[in-house]
């Protein structure tokens, strides 16, 4: 029972994904903070990699705009929650099953209806932006308002755009539903990258279980 539980903790406590665009120094500006937040989820291929692929689910929905805007807005409570000291449990995890389930989503060459497809990208986008959050959560002294809203502004837009670049690029090399090819090979990386990041986070617990 001892050594579950210690898997079980190690496996919840991986580190952070995502990556700091200024290289770790503190932010003390507005501009410092929209940088920032711009070049979080491009640095971090895990959340590039999710936001690509919820660009092209959304694409085949009649939702393409409204559910990656869905997404934001989730992003965007999350990232302030973990601001304000309020962590999405076992953000890190989630993450990684964002990128298998919307990945597979994609693979299936299925349309998700709109309000699913939405509420989907809501939920991952709450422990997406828990992720966010927890990158500047830490800055010695506390953030300023300034710095937190250039922040949450360089998130949201990039990641908006990113979002709809995605869905009008596939459907520009000739995907006109979710069945097509170029669409699905699209899903089957980005699922493919969840299942390597999901090994390797059992990969350090279940050895040191198997060793123990």
């Amino acid at each position: 029972m001892k050594k579950l539980l210690a898997a079980t903790l190690a496996l919840t406590a991986t580190p952070a994904l995502a990556h700091h665009p200024l290289g770790g120094m503190p932010m003390d500006t507005f501009a410092q903070g929209l940088m920032s937040g711009v070049g979080h989820p491009v640095l971090g291929f895990d959340h590039l990699f999710f936001v690509a692929a919820m660009g092209i689910a959304a694409a085949f929905t009649p939702a393409r705009l409204i559910a990656p805007a869905a997404y934001i807005a989730a992003m965007i409570a999350g990232c302030a929650l973990m601001v304000a000291g309020i962590a999405m449990p076992v953000a890190e995890t989630m993450i990684v099953l964002s990128l298998i389930v919307v990945g597979g989503l994609v693979l299936s060459g299925r349309a998700a209806p709109a309000p699913i497809a939405i509420a989907l990208f809501a939920v991952f986008g709450l422990f997406h932006g828990s992720a966010f959050g927890g990158s500047i959560a830490g800055q010695e002294g506390g953030m300023a308002t300034a710095v937190v809203a250039g922040y949450f502004i360089g998130l949201a837009a990039v990641q908006y755009a990113i979002a709809l670049a995605a869905g009008w690029a596939v459907r520009k090399l000739g995907a006109t539903d979710a069945a097509a090819i170029n669409a699905r090979l699209a899903g089957a990386m980005v699922a493919g990258v969840g299942v390597f990041l999901a090994l390797e986070i059992v990969e350090g617990p279940l050895v040191a279980f198997l060793a123990a």
